[in-house]
């Protein structure tokens, strides 16, 4: 007895609980796929997106990321952890992603197949009271009720239309008109969960990477897509690993910029050449004028220029004659003038002793400018254009840090190997083209000349042309459901006097719209004119 007492309540209160938590899930289903939750997430995709656009991202630029955050302190750390410099990545933007992708799926489907069972039914049938409707005509005319109605079929031709019988003798005709709005709306939401089907994928089997070319034609200046180490910054996609890239080559010859007098670029042109498919094979070149925004497409990759800047070439002649040669390019240090900093870095020739090897290292550091100004001895530029170049040169020599094992960027020296005196600062000069400096151990450094390079972006993203098939649908999809108004007609005839046949006959017309748009009065008032003008053209002999 007491066993029974105590399982009892557990045996009540389990379809209670059970009941209780479908509903939850059912509440919250309804919720989720409703169309306020989905322009709300879509608001908010818009809003998570913002951050992607004002703050530097991880993916993008580390180095310049990790500055960001070192010059904000305690904020910069508190965005980090928040994601806000891996925003496409970041947990809280892909749950919005998903949660407006489930949303919209939700929101649809129910829609679509209304949809489809309001284009396969007739018709409402004629409101009893046709007064009450915001539109209403009526008119007594000399012609039958037959007569009326094949005259009110031959003016609603394309209108989805219906006839029915009524109860005291009536005859009527429904009309419906409008129907491409509601296949608008279903287009627009279909081609924004298309796109973002399409976003989704492209994340997956896209790549995109960034290289740096010399524009002479000839060291250095060749790119081939052929593998992830080849390229100076590469982003993959989730299923990329760098053994299947589209293969194809690129040369670059030239390089020419156009100038404002106020040095704002008007135009950059990179004379190129370039190699894919069948032409690998056979060794052949394809030219190409590479422009900004006019990308090289090939191979199914896009290949855009970016920008451009300058590599001074530097000769270092040691006191036993030998001489090196090395150009490289030096990055922007003011995008308007092109002032550039880099860092040219020597070994010396024949030393079999690696640390003799070590301790005799050259760089040659420090500013280039295309067209020099001096204030004082301080070197600027005026121009961004190649006119008067020049270079401030710091020049060390001792432990470059190449052979530690750390990474090092190609623009600077490793500032803690001067500190710890491993590499020191043996002169300071500023060089014009062809001059030359002399070291204390008699080696002598010449500026020798410039060259050009550019930047390029190689862009590989199967998906792009359904986003713009998808983004024309939502287009057209928008402008149909904003242009087309639905509406409906009816018309009713009732032989005046309660009589059949021939004889004068009382014709109705009411008219609604499914939503408050300004215009359908006045195309009612149309219409109905000229329902009734051929009712009363109509009239039997």
């Amino acid at each position: 007895m007491s066993t029974d007492q105590s399982t009892r309540p557990s045996a009540q209160h389990s379809p209670s609980r059970f009941g209780a938590l479908l509903a939850f899930l059912r509440n919250t289903w309804r919720g989720l796929t409703a169309m306020r939750t989905a322009l709300t997430l879509l608001f908010l995709l818009a809003l998570g997106a913002m951050p992607g656009a004002l703050l530097p991202q991880r993916s993008l630029n580390s180095a310049k990321t990790d500055q960001y955050i070192a010059d904000h302190g305690w904020w910069g750390r508190l965005l980090d952890r928040l994601q806000f410099y891996d925003v496409y990545s970041s947990v809280w933007f892909s749950a919005i992603y998903i949660l407006l992708f489930t949303s919209l799926i939700g929101c649809l489907l129910p829609r679509t197949v209304e949809y489809a069972r309001q284009l396969r039914a007739k018709p409402v049938l004629t409101p009893r009271n046709l007064a009450r409707l915001p539109h209403h005509r009526q008119s007594t005319v000399d012609a039958s009720a037959d007569a009326v109605l094949t005259a009110a079929r031959t003016r609603l031709r394309g209108w989805r239309v219906a006839e029915h019988t009524e109860e005291d003798g009536a005859r009527s005709i429904s009309a419906e008109r409008g129907f491409l709005r509601e296949t608008g709306n279903l287009v627009f939401h279909f081609g924004l969960l298309g796109i973002l089907v399409a976003f989704a994928l492209g994340g997956i089997y896209k790549y995109e990477g960034h290289v740096i070319v010399l524009a002479n034609g000839g060291e250095n200046s060749e790119f081939c897509n052929s593998g992830v180490a080849n390229y100076d910054y590469f982003v993959p996609g989730l299923s990329v690993d760098g053994t299947q890239l589209s293969p194809f080559c690129v040369k670059v010859n030239g390089f020419t910029a156009q100038y404002l007098p106020t040095g704002q670029p008007t135009s950059y042109q990179a004379d190129i050449q370039y190699q894919a498919g069948a032409d690998l094979s056979t060794g052949t070149w394809r030219p190409y004028d590479l422009r900004v925004n006019s990308p090289l497409r090939t191979a199914g990759d896009r290949v855009y220029l970016l920008s451009h800047g300058y590599a001074p070439r530097f000769t270092v002649t040691y006191p036993d004659g030998t001489q090196r040669s090395n150009v490289i390019q030096w990055e922007q240090a003011d995008p308007i003038t092109l002032l550039s900093s880099g860092a040219t870095k020597f070994d010396p020739p024949d030393t079999p002793d690696p640390e003799q090897r070590r301790k005799s290292q050259l760089a040659i550091t420090g500013l280039f400018a295309p067209t020099a100004v001096y204030d004082g001895t301080v070197l600027s530029s005026s121009f961004p254009e190649l006119r008067d170049p020049a270079v401030a040169v710091d020049i060390y020599r001792g432990d470059l840090g190449s052979d530690s094992g750390r990474g090092q960027s190609i623009y600077s020296i490793d500032q803690s190997m001067v500190d710890s005196g491993r590499l020191q600062k043996v002169a300071r000069k500023n060089l014009a083209l062809g001059e030359e400096i002399t070291l204390d151990d008699g080696t002598r450094v010449r500026f020798d000349n410039v060259e050009q390079w550019v930047s390029l972006q190689v862009s590989h993203d199967p998906t792009q042309n359904w986003v713009l098939v998808f983004a024309v649908l939502m287009l057209l999809g928008l402008v149909t459901s904003l242009v087309v108004k639905r509406r409906r007609i009816w018309v009713r005839v009732t032989p005046a006097g309660g009589s059949g046949g021939s004889g004068r006959t009382v014709v109705e017309v009411g008219g609604l719209a499914r939503t408050d748009q300004a215009g359908y009065g006045e195309e009612f008032t149309k219409v109905a004119d000229e329902l009734l003008r051929a009712a009363r053209a109509g009239r039997e002999s």
